[in-house]
Formats: C-alpha cells, sequence, structure tokens
C-alpha cells in the first residue's frame, strides 16, 4: 500500500534539453557566434583599460569611476531604445547596431582624437549595445522553445563567462602585444563578422508591434514597458531577482585594487592577480550554469531560486577576515556558482512576459542591472578608498544576502504564478534527482 502511494505522489519525469539538441538548431548557432564575436572583442579593452588606469593612478576610486562609466550609456538611453526591437524586425535592429558600432570603433583608431571625441565615440558604441542586447534576448526565445530556451541560455551564460575568463587573464598581454589601435581595430572587425553572420543566418521575422508614426513611440513603449513590469508581482519579483547582481558584482570592479593586497610591493598592481581575481567568479558561472542546467529539474530551479540567489552573495562575507590569495578565489568561485539562478530567473521572465513586449521588457531590466552595477562598483570604490577592498566586498556581500533573503521570502508566495511551476510545488518523494532520467526531446516528440 505504501509504495502504491508513494508512487501516485511521484512526480513524472521533466523534459531537460541537452546543449547537442540545442546547437542542432541553425539559427542559434549564427546567435551564438556573434555573441561570441561581440564578447571577444569587447574584453581586451575592459581589463587592459583597468589595468592602466590604476598603474597610473593608484586610486582605486578612479579606477572604479571609469570602470562604472562603461555602465553609463545603457541606463541613460537603455530603456527608450530597446523599444527599438518590438517596433522594428529584430534581426534587422541586431546588424544595423552591429554595422554603425564597426564604424564608430574604427573611428577610434584615428590618430590625433581627441580625448572628449574618443569619450563620445565609446558613449554611442555602448550605447548601441542596449537595442542589440534587447533584440537577441526578445528573438532567443522564437528560437529555441520550452526548455531548449533554458539550455541555450545557459550556453550563452557559459560563453559569456568563459570569454570573460580568457580575457580577464590575457587581454592585457594581447593589448601589449599588438598595440591599443591594433586592439581597437579587432574590435571593429568582429561587428563586421557578427553582421555577416546574422544576415546569412537568422530567418528575417517582422516586427512584433505596429510601429507609431508619432516622436513619442518610444516613450510610451518605456512607460507600457514599466507598467507591465512593474505592475505584476511575479515580473517584479523576477526583475528584482536580476538586480541582485549588483550586489556580487563588485568583486569584479575591485580585483585590481585588491590585487594590490597580494603584490609583493604595496601600491603596486600585479595583472597575474588581477587576472586570477577577474576570473575566479566567471570560472564559478560556468560551473554553476552548467550544473544548473543539466541536473536540476526545470520545476526545482524555480523552487531553489532564493536559496541560490542568498548563495551568491554569503561567500563575499568571508573576505572581512582577509583570507589568503587561494581562499578568496574559491569564495568567488563559489559566489558566481550561486549567480547560476538568474537562468531560472530569466527564463520565468521570457514565460510570464508578453511576446510583444519582450524587448522592452528586457531592456528595462537590462538597464537596471547596469545602473545597479556602475552605481555598486562607484559606491565601493569610495568605500575601498577608506576601508580598503576586502571589507567593502564583505559589506557588499552582507548586503546582497539581507536583500536575497527578503526576496526568496516574498518569491515563496508568487512563483506559483509562473508556468510551469506548479510541479514544483508537489510534495517530493524524497528521490534524488539522479533517481529520475531526462527524457531526450527527439524521442518524445
Amino acid at each position: 500500500m505504501a509504495g502504491k502511494q508513494t508512487g501516485r505522489h511521484r512526480r513524472p519525469p521533466e523534459t531537460r534539453a541537452t546543449y547537442r539538441e540545442v546547437f542542432a538548431v541553425g539559427e542559434f548557432r549564427a546567435l551564438w557566434a556573434a555573441q561570441v564575436l561581440s564578447f571577444v572583442g569587447d574584453q581586451l579593452a575592459q581589463v587592459a583599460l583597468a589595468l592602466l588606469i590604476y598603474k597610473h593612478t593608484q586610486s582605486p576610486l578612479l579606477t572604479a569611476v571609469t570602470y562604472a562609466l562603461t555602465y553609463l550609456p545603457p541606463i541613460v538611453g537603455g530603456p527608450v531604445l530597446s523599444g527599438l526591437a518590438d517596433l522594428f524586425p529584430r534581426r534587422r535592429v541586431m546588424i544595423v547596431c552591429d554595422l554603425v558600432r564597426m564604424v564608430l570603433v574604427a573611428s577610434m583608431t584615428m590618430t590625433g582624437m581627441p580625448t572628449v571625441g574618443l569619450c563620445a565615440l565609446v558613449f554611442f558604441t555602448v550605447l548601441l549595445g542596449a537595442p542589440f542586447t534587447a533584440a537577441r534576448a526578445a528573438i532567443l526565445p522564437d528560437v529555441l522553445d520550452g526548455d531548449r530556451y533554458v539550455a541555450g541560455s545557459a550556453i550563452n551564460n557559459i560563453t559569456h563567462q568563459a570569454t570573460q575568463m580568457a580575457g580577464f587573464l590575457v587581454g592585457a598581454g594581447v593589448v601589449v602585444v599588438v598595440g591599443e589601435r591594433q586592439a581597437l581595430a579587432l574590435n571593429a572587425l568582429t561587428f563586421a563578422l557578427s553582421a555577416v553572420i546574422l544576415l546569412a543566418g537568422l530567418r528575417a521575422r517582422p516586427a512584433p508591434k505596429v510601429r507609431e508614426h508619432d516622436s513619442l513611440g518610444l516613450l510610451r513603449g518605456t512607460r507600457d514597458g514599466a507598467r507591465l513590469v512593474f505592475g505584476d508581482p511575479t515580473l517584479r519579483a523576477l526583475m528584482l531577482f536580476a538586480w541582485l547582481a549588483a550586489f556580487y558584482v563588485v568583486p569584479e570592479g575591485l580585483a585590481v585594487p585588491y590585487a594590490a593586497t597580494f603584490a609583493e610591493n604595496p601600491g603596486r598592481d600585479d595583472p597575474v592577480i588581477a587576472g586570477l581575481l577577474m576570473s575566479s567568479m566567471p570560472t564559478g558561472m560556468v560551473i554553476g550554469a552548467f550544473l544548473f542546467s543539466r541536473c536540476v529539474r526545470p520545476s526545482d530551479r524555480i523552487r531553489s531560486m532564493g536559496w541560490m540567489a542568498m548563495l551568491a552573495c554569503a561567500p563575499l562575507v568571508a573576505t572581512a577576515a582577509a583570507p589568503p590569495l587561494w581562499a578568496v578565489v574559491c569564495l568567488w568561485a563559489l559566489a558566481g556558482v550561486g549567480s547560476a539562478y538568474q537562468l531560472a530567473a530569466n527564463a520565468a521572465f521570457v514565460a510570464a512576459v508578453p511576446a510583444a513586449g519582450r524587448a522592452m521588457a528586457f531592456g528595462l531590466a537590462q538597464s537596471g542591472i547596469l545602473a545597479g552595477q556602475g552605481l555598486a562598483i562607484l559606491v565601493a570604490g569610495a568605500g575601498t578608498e577608506l576601508l580598503g577592498p576586502e571589507r567593502v566586498v564583505a559589506i557588499s556581500g552582507a548586503a546582497g544576502l539581507s536583500a536575497a533573503a527578503v526576496l526568496a521570502l516574498g518569491w515563496n508566495r508568487v512563483r506559483a504564478n509562473v508556468p510551469g511551476a506548479a510541479r514544483a510545488e508537489e510534495p517530493d518523494d524524497g528521490l534524488g534527482l539522479a533517481d529520475e532520467p531526462a527524457v531526450d526531446r527527439a524521442s518524445a516528440s
């Protein structure tokens, strides 16, 4: 009798898509290749700039300010420009953004470019990333459905973090070898190749919305997108989970001054240590994204979001004790593992938001993430001048842990509203994940 009752309450196996199945989709391969080119082209300048500024100023504040300024353009224009991906065909938006950014970056290689002009070019180059990213995020659910979308998001996340690891470890060396202008020329080339790949590999789709003819169309779309997201408790909770990244991004922004605390000569930066610290959290993110997407049932991802969000912040608190370098690397990597909850949050957000407003909703979420990260790094840089990087990272981790705990409590009340989350509320039979084999989507269909 007991065995039969247990069988009745046993949850049916849930479909988990494989990475091979995702890469079999030609349009996803085109999106992924364009993403790789974009990440590789941009990573070199980011790490080189941080090392260069700190080497010349020895100021954590100025280093953090320079790093935080790269977040400004999407904050200023991101929510409005992201709506272009709802008003125009999304493939066209991505291709045009790539071509314009190619021209802007190529202009940076000109000799005699004044500092003001260079800053303006950088500003508009980063600004155009907002509609491009919104269009790519909005078109991915059209390319991949069901759990294939989660697997595809995991692949994108792993790719992003893998390119960060490679860029942080070797980026400065590459810039030194080829020169700054040559590195910028390579970045311009990546934009051109990305546009070609998207043109050849992505199917043209019509614009999801009817375009308004007045100049206030984008502003109205931004207003409607904000009402859509913040007016729905589930979407609002998922948005706040995404914005939690502002707390655990602080170690990345302070990695260079943090590395100086381990250098043999105080006040001198060490690119090797800085690269090791910068790559530790992306390494954890790669591990976490792989395990979370391949070993956790889709419904259980929703249920574990709160705990994973707390794990993304809790290890950072231990840096207050000034642990040795190997321990800091492990702590930051563990925090990166916890950040894999963003995969579940992203998938739930896609399931809950209407397709016609998807780009605007994603643009709003992305702009909020960038605003929070930029502000957090800026405040952390100022705090480091007074308290040192170890204590500031610990404070950021403690604040993030508190915010994650509050979000987790609220999430328990609204998570049942997410499509596909109902099975996460069923009683567990006490069996482990290994007891339920994954179902191959091809054979099931």
